[in-house]
């Protein structure tokens, strides 16, 4: 399998899983998503709120490579997160349209990156002024491995609210080989 057809694959994972999660989210109450159930980020709608600063993040840390293509031009609209737990949008609907864009954009992208493009240097500093210098790739990865560690945190809270997801697993959404 080529770079491309994996993070293309982990970027449909994504979305498929994404809208899973507000899917079953969107049962719930205002007061129930945004109750705080001790998670890292407290409640349902703040881990959440998470993944899509995170996204924002990295995709903004990425734009070196990302920017010469049409399909970034939604996340370069965006402003950038100014920390790690602020709030890109006071209600669901908001966070949800988010989420959405963020998604599409993922999922054009990785439409259209190359292999070369992936192994592409991005040199970046994180959150704490630490510079670094990473494949695009290795960054797409993080991007998606993130995800999938908050959204098990979200899966469980839903999980202790009676709500039931069903099927997680990247298999499922693998195609057989002949």
């Amino acid at each position: 399998m080529k770079l491309k057809e994996h993070v293309y694959l982990m970027a449909d994972y994504n979305q498929w899983m994404n809208q899973k999660i507000y899917e079953a989210v969107n049962t719930m109450t205002p007061e129930k998503y945004h109750e705080d159930k001790g998670a890292y980020f407290g409640s349902v709608f703040a881990s959440l709120n998470h993944i899509c600063v995170a996204d924002t993040l990295w995709l903004k840390r990425c734009s070196v490579v990302l920017q010469t293509y049409d399909a970034y031009a939604p996340i370069a609209a965006l402003p950038m997160p100014e920390s790690l737990d602020v709030f890109l949008a006071n209600n669901f609907n908001d966070l949800k349209d988010r989420r959405v864009l963020l998604d599409e954009a993922l999922l054009e992208l990785t439409s259209l990156l190359t292999d070369e493009a992936l192994l592409q240097p991005i040199n970046y500093q994180n959150s704490k002024g630490v510079t670094a210098n990473k494949t695009l790739f290795n960054l797409l990865m993080h991007l998606f491995n993130h995800q999938t560690h908050h959204r098990g945190q979200i899966t469980t809270l839903l999980s202790q609210s009676g709500i039931d997801i069903g099927i997680t697993d990247l298999v499922f959404i693998q195609p057989n080989v002949n």
